[in-house]
């Protein structure tokens, strides 16, 4: 079913979009009863997390945030404009934030993102493998890396870089899949003690 698209969507009408899809300055002022982002132009809600995700998805942010190189910061659930239609939030990026409006910027865009964190959970698979790194790298997006769960609870992050000519990613080269520890160069020096951010 869809209804007129005529001006902003209302609590009312928001989950009947036109054909033509609903755009991020029609939905942006919503209060909604649950987190969600805006997929091809319809409202999606977005998943409940648990305890360890939480707890991993924030300790790699304050890991990245204590050996962040100038200019580049961090935040975590952020929303990022792919396009009107499509706004998600990634668990971490790390982004640039020269350029921005800091008092006015709603949405962080793809053009200024170094990486994106996603941290896998259950209801999260899909998109985390697939979609979202599509997304990502099609927007030009310099790293990705999917954080998942092992069967022995152990951290692995599998980190991708950009192939700027097909712009999908493929694993880094030297440490495609980390355990224990995380070192890589890329966006700039990191050392994350994976251990740790479970060791609790």
């Amino acid at each position: 079913m869809t209804t007129p698209q005529q001006g902003p969507a209302t609590e009312d009408n928001w989950m009947f979009p036109s054909a033509n899809g609903w755009t991020f300055g029609q939905v942006k002022h919503l209060e909604l009863p649950f987190d969600w982002e805006l997929v091809d132009g319809v409202i999606a809600a977005r998943g409940q997390t648990n305890v360890w995700h939480n707890e991993v998805r924030d300790g790699i942010a304050d890991a990245l945030k204590a050996v962040r190189a100038q200019p580049y910061r961090v935040l975590n659930e952020q929303c990022v404009m792919l396009d009107e239609q499509n706004v998600v939030k990634p668990d971490v990026i790390v982004y640039d934030p020269r350029k921005l409006d800091f008092f006015e910027a709603e949405c962080i865009p793809t053009a200024r993102l170094a990486l994106v964190v996603e941290v896998v959970s259950p209801g999260s698979r899909r998109d985390d493998r697939v979609s979202k790194p599509a997304q990502f790298a099609e927007a030009k997006v310099p790293c990705y890396w999917r954080v998942e769960l092992d069967r022995d609870r152990r951290l692995a992050v599998h980190e991708y870089w950009l192939n700027a000519d097909t712009l999908s990613y493929i694993p880094a080269p030297l440490h495609p899949v980390h355990h224990g520890k995380l070192v890589t160069e890329l966006p700039f020096p990191v050392e994350i003690d994976l251990e740790a951010i479970v060791g609790f």
